[in-house]
């Protein structure tokens, strides 16, 4: 049965011999332990090599742009779907049709690029922090919740920048911010330096987590919940793209389809990621039980304003 599998897989993949002999460069910005299995299941299926580079938003980002006279990735895995569109308006990416997006709702997908996944940005509440549970974002700028809350840094992680770039352009979300200030709310880091205080009981609450990380705590014995605000958040899908510069397009191609898999889809909905393909269950809540809020991409130029306009009303140095 097991060899039948691979077989199955094997074929659908329609992996190309020029794949089979490549050694792969993939930098992602997703769950360390994703970008492991994935590569390693590849491996065993195309007979290829996966170096991988995973890191925050920021340190891929710097990666990258350090290594610009000499490329060095032939896959980008991002945080934020707004990387991938400035990418492709820059002309930095491959164009590729892979056949396994072939159940990727349209929304998730491009002709350079197309979502690994998705993850949505919650309140991450600790249950036993002794504070009334939120519902809203507003409710962490109340008097309860002083000196009680965390966020991450929106220029160290993509998704956490999704959802300033979403609060802002709906209009209320500066407001939000000011009074979050004013609440004397922190911003450590990235997506795990403003989560563990939370599960550690220093802090209550995270505004603007990474669902996807908080549910694997749950889910493993953390007194958090996970809470979707009444009013809409946002949801960040993770685009993954190949370079222009790649001198491995076929295992490039070959990589993204694979991800695309039956078996690839698997291992995203195993680290409580949304599968990108609609056909493939997910182990947490979907996209039609989440309220989202129309976000429009950002170019740089605002991602660039968006960013500093946060950090002076956050007062970050």
């Amino acid at each position: 049965m097991k060899l039948l599998s691979t077989l199955a897989l094997a074929a659908a993949l329609a992996l190309p011999a020029a794949a089979q002999a490549q050694t792969l460069t993939v930098y992602t910005a997703g769950p360390a332990n994703l970008a492991k299995t994935l590569s390693e299941g590849f491996e065993k299926l195309s007979g290829s090599k996966v170096n991988v580079f995973q890191g925050t938003t920021g340190q891929v980002m710097a990666r990258l742009a350090a290594e610009k006279s000499n490329p060095q990735a032939d896959v980008l895995i991002s945080a934020s779907w707004d990387t991938a569109v400035d990418l492709k308006a820059r002309g930095e990416l491959l164009a590729f049709d892979a056949p396994n997006a072939a159940a990727v709702p349209a929304n998730l997908k491009d002709s350079h690029y197309v979502a690994q996944g998705a993850a949505a940005l919650a309140i991450v509440w600790n249950s036993k922090s002794g504070k009334p549970r939120p519902v809203d974002w507003a409710d962490l700028a109340k008097a309860d919740y002083k000196d009680a809350v965390t966020m991450p840094d929106p220029a160290s992680s993509g998704a956490a920048f999704g959802l300033v770039s979403g609060l802002t352009k709906s209009g209320t979300g500066w407001k939000v911010f000011e009074d979050l200030k004013a609440n004397n709310m922190i911003v450590p880091g990235a997506n795990a330096q403003a989560l563990n205080p939370v599960m550690q009981g220093a802090k209550a609450a995270v505004m603007g987590a990474a669902d996807y990380i908080a549910l694997d705590a749950k889910a493993n014995g953390e007194s958090v919940e996970v809470i979707y605000p009444a009013s809409g958040t946002v949801l960040e899908a993770r685009p993954a793209m190949i370079f222009k510069t790649t001198k491995n397009e076929a295992a490039a191609k070959a990589f993204i389809n694979y991800m695309l898999s039956d078996e690839g889809q698997k291992l995203v909905a195993d680290t409580y990621l949304l599968p990108s393909r609609a056909d493939v269950a997910a182990k947490r809540p979907g996209y039609k039980d989440i309220k989202l809020m129309e976000v429009a991409d950002a170019t740089p130029q605002q991602r660039a304003d968006i960013l500093a306009r946060f950090k002076t009303t956050l007062g970050l140095k």
